[in-house]
């Protein structure tokens, strides 16, 4: 069923915009449209799992499509790095996610834990740095989510973006090899990170979550749109409703890190997008998301993201998980407080089925 859905995916976004609804409204979350245009009811999880392969073929008109899974490179995981903390090992490596390109990453493993265990996919923010930020080697507090999952006893894993740590020559080999995006790259890299983690004698290969800061925020949504096996997803500052990111002005949303076609095709005009949040927050229903969206973000509007929740909500109800979609509001600013993020990783410890004392 797994491989199922990304064939189905990428065949729609293969067969042509023509052939992908367009629905202006993406607040209005109660219908699909089928091939002729015409409105149906969304009465069923099955009605819904239609609109859903409309809001995955629609993110793939912006980002490009997502590249076939058929033949996978070997991993051939590589250490380069170990060191050695109280809680857990971390070691530097690289692994092939593609024949002709190798991610750097952190794995931290927890030590004097019986496995197999569960396991994080830990995305950065923006930083210089990139993966280094969340295992506690610098820039901002309270970025440092891979580091304290992996003390709690998980297996964490982060990995470096496109254009930043020791990936910063990444964003021209992949526009070189084909890709129209960054945000497809990270997509396409960040599953091969679940394949990496369920390749580990270590990971209990059937819980497995994901977590981000700002643009880990987003990235976290993004893979999970794609990749099922992300049982939990936690975005912090990662989203607003297109309308109300800075006024409308996608800009932002469109240099080289990003998705180009936002400016190129869509002419950064929220109206234009063949996706927007509120869809794709509902798309990962029934699966639970946890969302930071402080209340003085200046960079992802708080009402925006009250929008895509509000618009959502439903959808988790069509499943009977009323309860998987959860939002706080702190006081702050683009931040990850400390008793919000530890209330993510309350969260993560649930949906994975982690005792407490874990």
């Amino acid at each position: 069923m797994y491989s199922l859905t990304l064939v189905i995916a990428a065949g729609l976004s293969a067969a042509g915009a023509e052939a992908v609804p367009f629905y202006a409204d993406k607040l209005d979350l109660t219908y699909y449209l089928d091939a002729s245009g015409a409105r149906h009811p969304i009465a069923s999880v099955q009605d819904w799992e239609i609109r859903r392969e409309h809001v995955r073929a629609g993110l793939q008109q912006v980002a490009g499509p997502l590249p076939s899974r058929e033949t996978l490179a070997p991993l051939d995981l590589q250490v380069e790095q170990e060191d050695d903390f109280p809680a857990y090992v971390r070691r530097k490596i690289t692994f092939a996610v593609e024949p002709w390109d190798r991610l750097p990453a952190y794995l931290l493993i927890p030590k004097g834990k019986e496995g197999p265990l569960p396991a994080v996919l830990c995305l950065h923010p923006t930083a210089d740095i990139g993966k280094g930020v969340v295992v506690g080697l610098g820039g901002r507090e309270n970025r440092q989510y891979a580091e304290e999952l992996a003390a709690m006893g998980f297996v964490t894993l982060a990995p470096d973006y496109p254009g930043f740590g020791d990936y910063k020559d990444a964003r021209q080999r992949a526009y070189a090899r084909g890709y129209t995006s960054m945000t497809m790259k990270g997509i396409w890299n960040h599953m091969r990170c679940v394949d990496l983690l369920q390749s580990l004698p270590e990971v209990d290969a059937n819980r497995i979550g994901c977590i981000g800061h700002s643009l880990g925020g987003h990235n976290t949504l993004f893979v999970g749109l794609f990749d099922e096996r992300v049982r939990v997803m936690v975005t912090s500052c990662g989203f607003t409703l297109f309308a109300k990111y800075k006024d409308g002005d996608l800009t932002g949303w469109t240099h080289d890190g990003y998705m180009p076609a936002i400016a190129e095709t869509y002419g950064k005009d929220p109206a234009a997008m063949p996706f927007d949040f509120p869809d794709i927050l509902a798309a990962l229903a029934p699966r639970t998301v946890f969302i930071n969206a402080p209340v003085n973000d200046d960079n992802f509007d708080v009402s925006g993201v009250q929008d895509c929740v509000a618009a959502a909500q439903p959808v988790f109800a069509l499943y009977g998980a009323n309860d998987r979609l959860i939002a706080v509001y702190p006081e702050a600013e683009h931040d990850f407080p400390d008793v919000e993020r530890h209330q993510a990783y309350a969260c993560i410890r649930d949906a994975l089925a982690v005792p407490e004392e874990h």
